[in-house]
């Protein structure tokens, strides 16, 4: 039984970080929707969302640490600027997890919007606290909205990856019941 639960948290946690490696991954090398829309979706909200309401609080920190890294080093970002926002977002989820209904796709598209919003915001103060000029402009307020509503609609997708793969990969523990359908039932007096 603990084994087996063991094995599944390891598991998920697991393809949590491998999601994280192919969202940064995609984001680097498939520059289509940010060619169509003007902007490109960040996942790492997203994940960062069913990380928090998921996993333990020292995976959601290691994965805003791994993922922040991993972005922006391929990004124009300096180097581990992005830990902070993702930590900061996937935390105050955290604290919340109990209270929020992480089964409702709703709930998920609004936490996954307010996520992919607020990463960004956090992101430019940042820099510009850092010193750094980040090329703000009017198109910004697009691209921003393009990377809220983008994490709005994966954050979902990612919930159902990840319920999928826990129903293909894992294990359901059988339930011992002293009913059997084949046994025979004798009423009466003899």
């Amino acid at each position: 039984g603990s084994v087996g639960a063991v094995s599944m948290i390891a598991l998920r946690n697991i393809l949590i970080f491998l999601a994280a490696f192919l969202a940064v991954f995609w984001e680097a090398a498939f520059p289509g929707i940010r060619n169509v829309l003007g902007a490109q979706v960040s996942l790492l909200p997203a994940l960062m969302v069913y990380a928090a309401l998921s996993a333990g609080l020292t995976i959601m920190a290691l994965l805003a640490l791994v993922s922040g890294l991993l972005f922006d080093s391929l990004s124009a970002n300096p180097l581990g600027v992005s830990i902070l926002p993702l930590f900061a977002v996937g935390l105050l989820i955290y604290l919340r997890r109990d209270l929020l209904l992480r089964e409702q796709a709703f709930a998920q598209i609004v936490l996954g919007f307010l996520a992919s919003a607020l990463v960004p915001l956090e992101i430019v103060l940042l820099l510009l606290t850092l010193g750094e000029t980040p090329l703000l402009g009017w198109g910004s307020l697009w691209q921003w909205l393009v990377m809220s509503v983008g994490g709005a609609v994966v954050t979902p997708i990612f919930f159902t990856l990840f319920g999928w793969f826990n129903r293909v990969l894992g294990y359901r523990p059988v339930v011992e019941t002293s009913f059997r359908p084949d046994r025979e039932i004798r009423r009466g007096r003899n």
